[in-house]
């Protein structure tokens, strides 16, 4: 029987009102501080060396920032990847159009998203911590919809890894073409070429590749047995992004201080 009375729903709840930042005590500013700090020291080494334009060959040893030689004002460099691609018509340094498919695919990592997304955009600077940004569209619109991008550079990064890995091969000659030789410039570039490769075949791209649309892993087992250890690969892909990033900052390092004379390579037969 009704009482003629209506009951009254509760009030909805709404977010709380907290006008700090973040309630964490903890220091997590550091994380993104030194991240900003390195990636802002390779940028501004790499785009030296780029429009530096000398010091990149040291026979047998080519830096990754100029490999392969793809245009004629190269310096003269037989049998280390002179294709030259795009003949005269480009003046300025080949490193700058080299650089443009490591960078894309690095730039579209999902683990260096997570990494320049904090450290420079802070979106959000770490977990739980209120991000400045008024409106958040995500990878939805230009330029970070060019994100999606990440497959075809992975390609193109593959390819560049081939490439490299022939100059660490050709590291095993001497400055007349013989084979027979091996220095420290050969270690440093086979150690490039590991690492890059390690990287490379870490990313979520090649993880897919390797097991992704497969609905019966049972009836792709050799397949099924790459995605395992690319997955397992996968796990430490923070940890190879940043060491391919080092080293491959100091084989050009390495390359350029041996081209400019500061010390001999140090040669073992």
């Amino acid at each position: 029987m009704s009482t003629g009375t209506v009951s009254t729903p509760p009030p909805a709840r709404s977010r709380a009102e907290i006008e700090q930042p973040t309630l964490r005590t903890d220091r997590y500013w550091v994380a993104p501080l030194l991240t900003f700090v390195v990636f802002l020291a390779f940028i501004a080494y790499a785009t030296f060396r780029a429009f530096q334009n000398e010091y990149y060959y040291a026979p047998p040893y080519i830096s990754p920032f100029y490999s392969p030689c793809i245009s004629t004002n190269c310096v003269p460099m037989p049998g280390a990847g002179e294709v030259h691609f795009i003949g005269s018509w480009w003046g300025l340094s080949p490193a700058l159009l080299i650089l443009i498919f490591p960078l894309g695919f690095r730039m579209t990592c999902y683990y260096y998203r997570k990494a320049y997304y904090r450290a420079f955009w802070q979106s959000p600077p770490a977990c739980a911590v209120a991000e400045p940004h008024g409106k958040y569209t995500g990878e939805t619109r230009f330029p970070l919809l060019l994100q999606n991008s990440h497959r075809y550079w992975f390609a193109a990064a593959a390819v560049f890894n081939v490439i490299l890995t022939w100059d660490a091969i050709l590291g095993f000659r001497n400055a007349q073409g013989e084979w027979g030789h091996m220095g420290l410039g050969t270690l440093v570039l086979l150690a490039n070429a590991t690492l890059l490769w390690l990287y490379t075949a870490s990313c979520h791209s090649c993880r897919h590749i390797m097991g992704g649309r497969l609905k019966h892993f049972s009836k792709h087992p050799v397949r099924y047995r790459a995605w395992t250890v690319v997955s397992k690969l996968n796990t430490r892909h923070m940890q190879l992004a940043w060491a391919s990033l080092f080293g491959v900052a100091l084989t050009d390092l390495y390359v350029w201080l041996v081209a400019s004379g500061v010390f001999s390579d140090p040669k073992f037969f």
